[in-house]
């Protein structure tokens, strides 16, 4: 038997574990059914999707921190994945606690991303701040946001209207819309202050405070939401399938946070053509290309009357959107999730056996009637390789037939009485059923190893 290349074939069966959805108005909720959505229709030759299920999976997708998740994790025996939405860093200004309590609950969080196999990150830049705290580059990937073009789209200028006024807003409005949780780190105060100097324009604050009281700032935020502006407009909480009204109702999406994983609202901006004005961070630079950005309130305050007074211009930004949305298509995201799944349900095959000669022997495995691998060799002392009980095994046999398997236990003997050692081999008869020609082979090895396997699932189905 010998070690070889092999591809996967096997429709793998994705559990994805979420409470974020209970949360209104924050993007987690968002990206959870975004990507299951993406991912059942995408891939739904390749995977099969299942929701906060128990039964046979072979990977288990944690997208949010909650306890429950959290001792699930702790006991899990699948492969494990843990979505990274955010790091101890961009927590500030989203969350008032008192520091002992902020530190208690960043450890609860970076104890759970590193309890998971692996990690999926929504922005490149967060890999190396993810390596500071101890958690191996290997087990970090990159995989953006999605958001499908069924749900975010443009509509038609009379729909356009009709949400301008449902809202108050007048028809004939320069609309500058911000799209998130009131906090202090989405730029709330900052989005105000530029609406202060803008008052020939309508500024519309789609969300809410999705964590109450907790809120960074919410004494001061709640003050201005209760007494805005003129020309501001604060909806509260919209539900999800409002959204794309809200989008299209607007002329520029206006992001001034001060930090960000990758926002969702981006994305859904992109997909209704709407031109984007963001705050220059570091963070977006890998992850958008041509955009609009700004450092302070002067910057925006004069980037909003240039897209307002200037139609070329806010063509010229609308383009970019345009771009952004084409890039981060459902077969360009969806793929790399497939090739994701594929690869790390691969890497935990700690083994990989070939028993291309040894047909009948790997039908006994695939029917269950064997339970146990053999191999001998006259110099090597293991012959199958250094497994221990808990590996998963991959064993091949001919015209692609795969098998997938745990190690229960693992027996070595060395011949040195013939009589002791064929009755070794026999002693494990019960779980090898080798028939008399291989019982004889085997017995004229000099080494011989013995892998006993449980959980044999048949890959070739």
């Amino acid at each position: 038997m010998a070690k070889e290349d092999f591809k996967l074939m096997k429709k793998l069966k994705i559990n994805m574990l979420s409470r974020g959805q209970d949360v209104k108005g924050q993007g987690v909720g968002s990206a959870f059914y975004e990507l299951v959505d993406l991912l059942k229709e995408y891939a739904g030759e390749t995977l099969d999707i299942t929701v906060n299920e128990s039964g046979d999976r072979d990977i288990d997708h944690y997208h949010t921190i909650d306890p429950g998740n959290y001792l699930r994790l702790k006991v899990d025996n699948k492969i494990t994945v843990m979505y990274c939405h955010f790091l101890p860093e961009t927590l500030e200004g989203s969350i008032s606690l008192p520091k002992p309590a902020f530190d208690i609950f960043a450890m609860y969080f970076l104890d759970f991303y590193k309890s998971a196999d692996y990690l999926v990150v929504v922005n490149p830049i967060f890999i190396d701040e993810l390596v500071k705290y101890d958690i191996p580059r290997n087990n970090i990937v990159y995989i953006p946001n999605y958001v499908s073009k069924k749900d975010f789209y443009v509509q038609s200028d009379e729909i356009k209207l009709a949400t301008r006024k449902k809202y108050g807003v007048a028809e004939d409005a320069f609309v500058v819309l911000g799209v998130g949780q009131v906090q202090t780190r989405k730029g709330v105060v900052s989005f105000v202050e530029v609406a202060k100097r803008s008052p020939e324009m309508t500024f519309v604050w789609a969300g809410g405070f999705s964590f109450g009281a907790i809120t960074d700032g919410y004494q001061e935020l709640k003050a201005i939401v209760e007494n805005p502006p003129s020309n501001v407009i604060f909806t509260d909480i919209v539900p999800r399938e409002e959204m794309n009204s809200i989008f299209n109702m607007a002329d520029v999406l206006f992001m001034p946070s001060y930090n960000e994983l990758f926002p969702m609202a981006i994305l859904e901006a992109v997909n209704t053509e709407t031109p984007l004005l963001l705050r220059n961070l570091e963070l977006y630079e890998d992850i958008l290309f041509n955009y609009l950005s700004g450092d302070n309130d002067d910057d925006f305050v004069y980037f909003l009357n240039k897209l307002k007074n200037s139609d070329k211009f806010y063509e010229q930004v609308t383009n970019y959107s345009i771009e952004i949305s084409k890039f981060y298509s459902k077969e360009h995201v969806g793929q790399q999730w497939i090739d994701f799944y594929q690869r790390i349900y691969q890497e935990q095959m700690n083994h990989e056996i070939s028993m291309f000669w040894e047909t009948k022997y790997f039908e006994k495995l695939r029917s269950g009637k064997a339970t146990a691998i053999v191999d001998g060799s006259q110099s090597a002392k293991a012959p199958l390789g250094n497994i221990t009980p808990g590996d998963k095994l991959l064993v091949t046999s001919f015209n692609n037939r795969k098998l997938k398997a745990t190690v229960k236990e693992v027996f070595y003997h060395e011949n040195t009485d013939d009589e002791a050692h064929l009755d070794f081999l026999l002693n494990y008869q019960g779980i090898l059923k080798l028939d008399a020609s291989q019982i004889k082979k085997y017995a004229n090895r000099t080494y011989l190893q013995i892998v006993e396997i449980s959980e044999i699932e048949d890959l070739s189905i």
